[in-house]
């Protein structure tokens, strides 16, 4: 899953990059609401970590806007400011949770986790799709009950795909989730290697290829 940090405070800012990195997240980071907001108008975001003392704009001005854009991605405010009525206007101004500084790297993941979950419609920790079972928590994949060793890269693209299973999603579209900025560019035939792999790990008929349009996760005995 692909996430933008939105964080002036440059030593901290590298410190939730790299926390962030560690769970296999792809993560792009800036350090004002302009630069936020180029970003969301050229990325789909899975999710936004937001600072509300910014350069360039008060961050929940940015998120008025980006919500009365249509922004349907969940944002985390994640501010020094504790005061009761701070932490309402930031729920009651479209953040789906506020958190304040500083805040464990643990508990900023399991809040993460929730936003996700609920802005996937889902209420289980352990997601399962036929014999694949993830835990988003350990970032732990099981094949018919046997954890399966896998790469960063190959767990965002399932990851992205369990997100929306019977979805097609593009070559584009897992390439933005699990490439952010920083990263090598990926090869031209990358996402095909790294399904490749997934299909090999688990099983061929999890992952199916609709011709000219991406891949879509299925199974036997899913309805299709």
């Amino acid at each position: 899953m692909r996430l933008l940090l939105i964080e002036d405070d440059v030593p901290l800012g590298e410190a939730l990059h790299s926390v962030l990195k560690a769970a296999c997240y792809a993560v792009d980071w800036v350090q004002d609401g302009r630069a936020g907001d180029t970003a969301l108008r050229t990325v789909d975001y899975d999710a936004v970590l937001l600072d509300l003392g910014l350069p360039g704009g008060e961050g929940l001005d940015w998120l008025a806007q980006w919500r009365g854009r249509g922004l349907k991605s969940p944002v985390l405010i994640h501010t020094a400011r504790d005061g009761l009525e701070q932490r309402v206007a930031g729920l009651d101004g479209g953040a789906d949770d506020y958190l304040v500084k500083p805040v464990a790297g643990a508990e900023l993941l399991a809040r993460l986790r929730a936003a996700l979950r609920r802005s996937g419609g889902r209420s289980e920790s352990i997601w399962r799709h036929g014999p694949l079972e993830f835990d988003p928590g350990l970032r732990v994949i099981r094949w018919q009950g046997q954890p399966v060793e896998l790469t960063p890269k190959e767990l965002g693209i399932l990851e992205a795909l369990m997100v929306r299973p019977g979805q097609i999603l593009s070559r584009h579209q897992l390439a933005e989730r699990v490439y952010g900025w920083g990263d090598d560019e990926p090869e031209g035939n990358a996402i095909e290697v790294h399904v490749h792999h997934l299909r090999r790990k688990l099983d061929p008929a999890l992952i199916r290829t609709i011709r000219g349009l991406g891949y879509r996760m299925e199974w036997p005995e899913s309805p299709q």
